[in-house]
Formats: C-alpha cells, sequence, structure tokens
C-alpha cells in the first residue's frame, strides 16, 4: 500500500471520528433541548389550568386527573378533559376545545367549567388569527375574553350566546367579527357538553398516560 492511500485512509478516518462525536453532541443537545421544551410546555399548562379554575377550590392533581374524548362538539379531533376535585367531590372541569371556523385557521381554547354549569375561566391556547384585530382573543392582547367568567347555557340566554352584531351580547372587534363569534360558538357548544355529559365525565377513571 502506497503513502498516498495509506494517507487517504488515516484522513478518512479522522473525518469520521469528528462526523462521530458531531453526531453525538447534535443528538445529546437535541435530547436536552425536548426535554426543556417538553418541561416548558407542561409548566405552561399547569399555568393555564390554574387560570381557568377556582384559585384554592380543588385539592387533586388535575393536570393527571385526565381523559381523552371524542365529540363533535369539541371540535374535530380527540379532547383532553381535566378534572378538578375537593376531597374526592367533583368542583369543576376544563375542556380543551378547537373551533375550525377562525378567520385564519383553527383556535384552540381551554374552557373551565364549574360543576354546576358556570364558566371559571376561558384561555386562548393557539390561533393564528390577525395581529391587531382578530388576535384580540388571547389574553395578552385584551381582556376580551374574561366576558365568558361566571356566565352559563342561561346567562346569557340561547339566542344571546354571539356576538352582538348577531344580536347577541359578546362585544365583536372592528374589522373581525368572524374571529369572536368562532370563540362564543366554541365556549358556548363547551358548555352545551358539559351540560350533556357532566356525570359520565367524573365517573370516568383518569386515563393512564
Amino acid at each position: 500500500m502506497n503513502a498516498t492511500v495509506v494517507q487517504m485512509l488515516r484522513a478518512g478516518g479522522v473525518l469520521g471520528a469528528f462526523g462521530l462525536i458531531a453526531a453525538a453532541v447534535l443528538g445529546g443537545t437535541w435530547s436536552l433541548t425536548a426535554d426543556r421544551i417538553r418541561e416548558a410546555e407542561q409548566q405552561r399548562l399547569l399555568q393555564q389550568l390554574e387560570e381557568v379554575l377556582p384559585a384554592g377550590g380543588y385539592d387533586n392533581a388535575v393536570a393527571s386527573d385526565t381523559l381523552q374524548v371524542d365529540s363533535d362538539a369539541l371540535g374535530p379531533g380527540t379532547h383532553t378533559v381535566w378534572r378538578a376535585r375537593k376531597d374526592g367531590q367533583p368542583v369543576a372541569a376544563v375542556l380543551g376545545a378547537v373551533t375550525p371556523d377562525g378567520y385564519s385557521g383553527p383556535i384552540a381554547l381551554l374552557v373551565g367549567i364549574a360543576y354546576d354549569g358556570r364558566i371559571t375561566g376561558v384561555r386562548v391556547t393557539s390561533h393564528r388569527e390577525t395581529p391587531g384585530l382578530g388576535d384580540k382573543i388571547d389574553l395578552s392582547r385584551s381582556d376580551w375574553v374574561l366576558d365568558f367568567d361566571g356566565r352559563s347555557l342561561l346567562t346569557p340566554g340561547p339566542r344571546d350566546w354571539t356576538v352582538r352584531k348577531d344580536g347577541g351580547v359578546f362585544d365583536q372587534f372592528a374589522g373581525a367579527t368572524i374571529t369572536p363569534r368562532a370563540v362564543v360558538r366554541a365556549v358556548h357548544r363547551s358548555l352545551q357538553y358539559f351540560a350533556e355529559n357532566r356525570e359520565t365525565l367524573f365517573a370516568t377513571a383518569p386515563e393512564t398516560p
């Protein structure tokens, strides 16, 4: 074997070793990053659940007291329901809902509902609505979403569960009626679903992750 071939093999070996090292570093970095992303997402979820549930009104681990449901009332796909209890008794539930009717695509929500049917809180968790217009459904942009607090299927009445432009009680946004209309409908449907399935939701055992 001549010197040129030997040098080529050595160079190839060195490059191969560097490649393995680089792959290992990238793999480790990805793993650490993925873990941090998952942890951040979990913390964000816990924060959002606390925001839509009555403070101090429950003593169970809500994040793990869950079940998955399929219902057109909550939008396409499978949805998580988180259940809050105190001393083992039902207190409230948080329904994960999606409306496909947003102006720029699907809008995902968390709808907190007390066992007696009153809304304890609503938060938009993801959307692609127009900045400065439809994004006012996001609490970080405006307090519009807080108008749901304390409402129920009876307050307001069925015909009033829409935006003012359609004869209802909820404000719309100038130049962006489609977005709030979609959210109001999604929240109303979530209330209806809860009223029809309340006992079943709390009777079902938590699902194992």
